[in-house]
């Protein structure tokens, strides 16, 4: 059986999904919603890797993703689906004598368009590509950019309070940004992880850019090679301390030092987090 390496990118709201990755007795992951979905359209078990596995609550624009499905499995839900669409020339999809190329674009599309119609409305794909056999979402990862979004104005925002973190209260975002250097480089995260790690807890942060796009909102974002469980909400919790004066910006780095699982105790809600983009 010839199996097809697809690389997918997708967004989704997480305020009601249990984080992407899919857990025994726990329905609604992100992860669980596309295996799911790929097993019935392929009448056969899909294993799905994601390139990063958001929290509960956390959201992602730019989440990437990659799964195989046998190419017997694309041709079926080609005839299927794009009958049901009416795409041009259908009837010959199933003829030896159409091109590869045409026959491999309309089976794209066709699982394209399938996802997209049977996901939930809070999950989308926005891109599906044919890659190599080689390519693997999670392992191949090289970079990733997470945004963490404060509102400080006691007014709430209610367009948007399902993306970002209802603080409430004013921030100083120079001293903020004082105490973020402490953060940035190659460095033994253990205070900022949410478990304790089996695996190693050292990662690079390349930077962490604090912003003020008005006078109601900090922007923080934060580029590294990876990140451990809760560790942008755990250096948000903080920097945000620092922020509020409640803790000097050298506390920061003392807090890191410690290399001990509950240094750091501020954790930012799930909500004002988003996975951006993920590069490889």
């Amino acid at each position: 059986m010839h199996l097809i390496n697809y690389k997918m990118t997708l967004q989704y709201e997480g305020t009601r999904y249990r984080g992407w990755q899919k857990q025994p007795g726990v329905e609604n992951t992100i992860q669980g919603k596309l295996e799911t979905l790929l097993s019935r359209l392929m009448e056969t078990p899909v294993e799905v890797y994601g390139a990063g596995r958001t929290d509960a609550g956390v959201h992602a624009l730019g989440q990437v993703a990659s799964f195989r499905v046998p190419e017997e499995g694309l041709r079926a839900l080609a005839g299927k689906e794009l009958c049901i669409a009416g795409w041009p020339g259908i009837e010959n999809l199933m003829d030896d004598r159409v091109l590869p190329s045409v026959q491999k674009r309309r089976e794209d599309a066709a699982l394209f368009a399938a996802l997209n119609h049977y996901l939930p409305e809070d999950i989308a794909v926005i891109r599906l590509v044919r890659s190599s056999d080689r390519f693997h979402a999670r392992y191949l990862t090289a970079s990733k950019w997470y945004q963490y979004r404060i509102r400080t104005s006691c007014v709430s925002d209610v367009r948007n309070r399902r993306f970002l973190w209802q603080y409430g209260e004013s921030l100083d975002p120079e001293r903020m940004r004082k105490g973020a250097k402490a953060l940035v480089g190659r460095h033994d995260f253990a205070s900022f992880c949410g478990l304790k790690m089996k695996k190693s807890t050292v990662r690079t942060v390349s930077r962490i850019d604090i912003t003020q796009p008005d006078t109601d909102t900090i922007v923080l974002d934060f580029y590294g090679d990876g990140f451990l469980n809760h560790m942008v909400r755990l250096m948000t919790g903080e920097l945000v301390e620092v922020g509020a004066g409640r803790l000097e910006c050298e506390a920061i780095e003392r807090i890191l030092s410690a290399c001990r699982k509950g240094a750091a105790d501020k954790t930012a809600p799930a909500s004002g987090l988003t996975l951006m983009e993920v590069r490889y």
